[in-house]
């Protein structure tokens, strides 16, 4: 089946529309608020200031910040893998799952979730060493080749989620499945969304920024952090609603559904 780029986006903006409430509910408390915290918390990591006349010791103080809050990192990205997976499940299931059976999906399928991802990176980093090992020179086909491979494998969230798939192995082997013929397509469609995430990124940041720093002193870095948790939150929705639709035209109607249509 070839995906069809505008139908997945006019399901993704659908999917959104419908389902506002419970998605701001999510994405603020796992999203916006940890970010809004480290933001505030850890202005030096947030928004590091670049000196490239002193690119070492900036990279120093950087990794000196990351090992001493490591755990912070840590906590933060946990909080979000169950966030993403718990958008995935209210974004999808056809039984419309409450918040709180939405957020259990999500706590259910964080561990598969993780060993996902590990197997992911240690896959990927395997086929770079392999290549470096062959020749020096076919280290520049690892871009590609982990370009390629992170869009096979860019559905294991909604498989876990949505699907209830918790045997890691599995998940990674149906999103493979899944994206088969059209993996160019969810590339280009990742591209343009990027620029466009990007664009809009740039200027709203750039026009707060002015404002914030005519004010200055601690509200600049309240709203600063204010403005990016925001952003940030709000692009995660919208990514997670974009994997659903394309899960969903994919994968097609789930077994519930069929039923429901049956009965």
């Amino acid at each position: 089946m070839k995906l069809d780029l505008g139908q997945a986006w006019s399901d993704a903006t659908a999917l959104l529309s419908a389902n506002k409430d419970v998605i701001g509910i999510v994405a603020g408390v796992f999203f916006f608020l940890p970010s809004l915290a480290f933001a505030l918390l850890l202005p030096d990591a947030a928004q590091p200031q670049i000196d490239p006349a002193n690119s070492d010791a900036v990279m120093e103080a950087m990794l000196a910040i990351y090992a001493d809050n490591w755990w912070i990192f840590v906590l933060i990205s946990v909080l979000q893998m169950i966030g993403l997976l718990s958008l995935f499940a209210l974004l999808k299931d056809s039984a419309r799952p409450t918040v709180s059976e939405a957020l259990k999906r999500g706590a259910t399928g964080l561990p598969s979730y993780i060993v996902a991802q590990i197997i992911t990176v240690i896959a990927l980093g395997a086929i770079a060493g392999i290549l470096a090992v062959i020749s020096p020179f076919l280290v520049f086909l690892a871009f590609p080749v982990v370009i390629y491979v992170m869009i096979k494998l860019s559905l294991v969230g909604p498989v876990i989620a949505v699907e209830q798939t918790l045997n890691p192995f599995t998940a990674l082997v149906r999103s493979w499945v899944l994206t088969k013929g059209n993996s160019l397509r969810i590339f280009a469609f990742f591209v343009l969304l990027f620029v466009i995430a990007i664009v809009i990124l740039l200027l709203i940041t750039l026009i707060a920024g002015v404002i914030l720093a005519a004010v200055g002193g601690q509200i600049e870095l309240i709203g600063n952090g204010l403005v990016s948790s925001l952003l940030g939150a709000a692009m995660t929705a919208i990514y997670a609603a974009v994997l659903a639709s394309i899960h969903r035209f994919l994968a097609g109607p789930d077994a519930d559904a069929l039923s429901k249509t049956f009965d």
